[in-house]
């Protein structure tokens, strides 16, 4: 029996006619926000946390910053009080307080294998599974593990800052695609859509994912690999044209599967894959916006993952998987390539981590020139 949410604003949220029970894994950016958020629209939530975090969340409960969320009309911090959710340390545990009508999953790529691994013994209790993780590829491992009905492809393009265990602000506010083809998309669509996540249907799936990647590309390993901020990126008039031939090798890649770059919740895809079309004085001006409001002063999410030491990257499942996709389909994707095996070599510490810091034209001289139409 979940207790009803005490919240610090007084503000109602818009209710959907239907009340779901979600598992949520991990309270970390992206969990603590659509979970929290749908504790605060009514619905049931259980997450599940590595033990050290656990406690914390018990006792302190959430808090979530909305505030530039207008329709909100508040500008308090909404405080989710510990006893309106449940929060437990292990799957196993997590799921004595099912069943569950859908999950959410948002771990990075690299920590995909692992959760699916620890996972498969409770394949039978688990229910579909809304992935919200960036890449391409982790619904096809979702659904090898436990079959195709138990996946719905997700999106994320709301940018969500965290500032502890529990406490997230909404940074960017843009919203979130789901999938159409599983009996629960147009239900789900509606609840998430009704807890303020500004949620729309998307009928290919593909489509929807790699418009994304597209998005996640910009001055992401360059800035990893040259310690340079995505503005330093494209400033330089090279290192901007390498940009637009990593994009333009990415697009190839889609158009031989056949997909097509869609626009997603608050991001102009479309107008980004047209700007590679654009002589290069034209595009940059548009691309540098678009890539500086899109991660405000943060640095990207490459360059964090390898100065903090962790030992991992996603660039081998976003660039990577462009370089993959491209060899099965006989489409050269140098620059790809270039950038993934240069930042994991990074990664792995087989090169010095100022190897190439502040270096564009050694990174330059390593490309292997092609005309890319």
């Amino acid at each position: 029996m979940f207790i009803e949410v005490i919240l610090q604003s007084s503000i109602s949220p818009i209710k959907s006619s239907a009340r779901l029970k979600f598992l949520v894994f991990g309270a970390g950016a992206i969990g603590t926000y659509f979970g929290g958020s749908l504790v605060i629209a009514g619905h049931d939530v259980v997450f599940v946390e590595q033990p050290k975090m656990v406690k914390e969340l018990r006792e302190h409960g959430l808090r979530l910053d909305l505030t530039i969320d207008k329709r909100r009309k508040t500008q308090d911090a909404f405080v989710v009080e510990p006893r309106s959710f449940v929060v437990a340390p292990s799957l196993e545990e997590a799921l004595k307080f099912g069943p569950f009508d859908v999950a959410l999953f948002a771990l990075k790529s690299f920590d995909t294998a692992a959760a699916l691994e620890g996972m498969k013994p409770f394949a039978e209790k688990l229910p579909p599974i809304l992935c919200l993780s960036n890449g391409v590829e982790n619904e096809q491992v979702i659904a090898d593990a436990f079959g195709p009905e138990k996946v719905i492809y997700g999106t994320v393009t709301t940018a969500i800052g965290r500032r502890g265990a529990g406490d997230v602000v909404l940074e960017k506010l843009r919203g979130m695609g789901v999938a159409s083809g599983n009996l629960l998309s147009e239900t789900l669509v509606a609840v998430l859509d009704g807890a303020y996540l500004n949620c729309r249907l998307y009928s290919d799936p593909h489509s929807m994912k790699w418009s994304k990647m597209l998005t996640n590309l910009i001055s992401n390993p360059t800035s990893a690999i040259l310690n340079m901020t995505a503005a330093q990126v494209f400033a330089n008039k090279k290192l901007y044209k390498l940009e637009i031939d990593m994009l333009k090798e990415c697009l190839l890649v889609m158009k031989a599967q056949g997909l097509e770059v869609v626009n997603l919740p608050g991001t102009p895809v479309k107008a980004l894959a047209f700007a590679t079309r654009l002589p290069l004085p034209l595009s940059r001006p548009f691309l540098s916006r678009a890539a500086g409001s899109g991660r405000g002063a943060k640095m990207p999410s490459f360059h964090i993952d390898l100065y903090s030491g962790r030992g991992r990257s996603e660039v081998e499942y976003l660039h990577g998987a462009v370089v993959r996709e491209g060899k099965k389909r006989g489409i050269s994707t140098p620059v790809n390539e270039l950038l993934t095996t240069t930042l994991l070599a990074l990664t792995n510490k087989e090169i010095p981590l100022d190897e190439y810091a502040d270096q564009p034209e050694k990174l330059l001289s390593r490309v292997i020139h092609k005309s890319i139409v």
